[in-house]
């Protein structure tokens, strides 16, 4: 279950939607599912659930190559899945914005999300990605429109990485979500 903070996806959709970012490889996390849905809303947008992580960045590349514009969105803890994967931005040299949602921060309840949670910014930054910050869910926006033009306009891997607590707390519940 995740409570309800102010909404980070309509920004993320927002910007992404002005950026022209047309497809949207992801991992299914709970605390993408705001986002995840305006854009399977959007008729510009084409998300695409990926079984890991590092699939994303072959789709990113792919889209660059075929004229489109991309997004890779997952949960911190996919992080480590890409680290190999990440050699190829910089070899090949093509943009790669993701968008990141955390765990293993504030309020975490699992055990197992810490270790990613706690380094994700870290590892990112020793792979070559430009790590960005959302603490506050209204200033999402600003921050994804940022990153895509650093992304795009440069050729580089940026990162935007939305903390827990413009998320929401997670935890096991009832419903049978594990957040």
């Amino acid at each position: 279950m995740v409570n309800s903070p102010p909404d980070w996806g309509e920004g993320a959709h927002k910007a992404l939607a002005e950026a022209g970012v047309r497809q949207l490889p992801y991992v299914p996390d709970g605390g993408l599912d705001g986002l995840l849905r305006r854009c399977e809303q959007d008729n510009q947008m084409r998300p695409t659930m990926l079984s890991s992580e590092q699939e994303g960045i072959g789709v990113a590349a792919g889209a660059w190559l075929g004229g489109e514009r991309s997004a890779l969105l997952m949960q911190s803890s996919g992080v480590g899945n890409c680290i190999n994967a990440l050699s190829l931005v910089r070899t090949c040299r093509f943009p790669l914005l993701m968008i990141v949602t955390m765990r293993g921060e504030w309020r975490e309840f699992n055990p197992w999300q810490l270790p990613m949670g706690q380094n994700a910014g870290a590892h990112l930054e020793q792979a070559g990605v430009i790590v960005e910050r959302v603490e506050q869910p209204e200033t999402t926006g600003e921050m994804v429109a940022g990153a895509a033009a650093l992304a795009f306009e440069t050729m580089s891997a940026v990162a935007v990485l939305i903390a827990q607590r413009a998320i929401g707390v997670k935890h096991f519940g009832g419903d049978g979500e594990d957040g």
